[in-house]
């Protein structure tokens, strides 16, 4: 079905018409029959535009369209150089006000922007680029997104610096080969289906009880759990079958899943992974996740510090196995349990005490968690 338009529009700058410029970056950009540089990107599944980064010449004349691919809602905001981050964090602030605004912070920071865009629109922009040279962000700030969906808009005169060592854009788009591991979703079904897909498998998709980046992922056992982008944690597991998509087949991007089944663990910590001493709130970053034989391992920090989680289910369908991989671990690692949670907890290594396990940093390298449903 063709994508709708729905043309924006943002402040323009005042300003001469540039001359023609175009350059072609991961096919983005194209040519356009006047002065102006043309760059069509895509919102697509893994919370992803699907083109990384470009460069305009200063003061030139940029038309940007952005087209949702995606099962979700977008936006892009551009920022000031290194004002990406400060732009993501004011935008959760937002709270209750944020769909009021399209999740676009007030801010100095903020240069121009597509309000939200639902899957199956388009959304335009056009403005004259900034004459300082620089690395101008562009993200998403719909909320959970704009840790991972993001990007850069160079200007400059120059060439851009090798992708594999370009920090401007995500760390998983930087080379080939993790470019094409980044878009995981095109292992996962692009929409819902009438017919119901092997497990494991995942879907992109609003949840309730968690931030709009949820992923809700299929096991086998008719186990299936929740892991939330945003947040960087599980935040829920059921049994007895999967989502009911009812609602979703018309597309729309802000329509909650239903839950099949009956939910048996909910974390009820503060966050469950503490690096050295135990604090309540850690700093946390999705970097995204890859499959291992079909399982989503995600990747993200706490405190600064690399972590990747895989979620299987027990043999027995009585629980979940989680493996843990903290490879560059230095301090003490501390996973952190609450006793009304309903599980039972063991581990492959490290000691508990008083329902938290402590790990050395030769531990944390690798180990695993099974959580076993207490018996009725």
């Amino acid at each position: 079905m063709p994508a709708k338009t729905v043309l924006r529009s943002s402040r323009p700058l005042g300003g001469m018409l540039a001359l023609l410029l175009v350059f072609v970056i991961a096919g983005g950009a194209r040519a356009a029959v006047d002065s102006t540089v043309t760059v069509a990107l895509k919102a697509i599944h893994g919370l992803q535009f699907d083109v990384v980064r470009f460069r305009v010449k200063p003061g030139a004349t940029v038309r940007i369209t952005l087209d949702n691919t995606d099962d979700m809602a977008h936006n892009l905001v551009i920022t000031q150089p290194g004002k990406r981050e400060e732009v993501v964090n004011a935008a959760l602030q937002l709270g209750e006000k944020g769909p009021a605004v399209n999740y676009i912070p007030k801010s100095a920071a903020i240069l121009w922007a597509i309000p939200v865009v639902v899957p199956e629109e388009t959304g335009t922009l056009s403005f004259t680029a900034p004459k300082e040279t620089g690395v101008y962000p562009y993200v998403c700030t719909f909320p959970g997104h704009g840790f991972v969906m993001y990007g850069a808009m160079y200007v400059t005169d120059g060439v851009l610096p090798p992708l594999k060592e370009d920090k401007a854009v995500p760390e998983t788009r930087r080379t080939a080969e993790t470019t094409a591991q980044a878009g995981h979703a095109q292992h996962a079904p692009q929409r819902f289906h009438p017919y119901q897909p092997e497990p494991p498998f995942l879907y992109r998709i609003f949840m309730p009880d968690a931030s709009p980046a949820a992923i809700a992922v299929s096991l086998p056992h008719d186990v299936s759990y929740c892991w939330d982008a945003g947040t960087c944690r599980l935040r829920y597991a059921w049994e007895g079958g999967f989502l009911d998509q009812t609602k979703l087949w018309p597309g729309k991007g802000d329509t909650e899943a239903k839950l099949v089944g009956t939910v048996f663990f909910r974390d009820k910590t503060a966050y469950p992974i503490q690096i050295g001493a135990d604090k309540q709130t850690p700093a946390v970053d999705f970097k995204g996740y890859q499959l291992i034989d079909r399982y989503p391992e995600f990747h993200y920090t706490v405190d600064g510090v690399d972590v990747y989680e895989r979620i299987q289910a027990k043999g027995d369908a009585s629980g979940l196995v989680r493996t843990f991989k903290i490879p560059k671990a230095e301090k003490t690692i501390l996973f952190i349990t609450e006793p009304t949670d309903g599980m039972v907890y063991q581990s492959s290594g490290g000691r508990w005490e008083a329902g938290r396990l402590k790990l050395s940093p030769a531990e944390a390298r690798q180990f695993t968690i099974t959580m076993t449903k207490k018996a009725d």
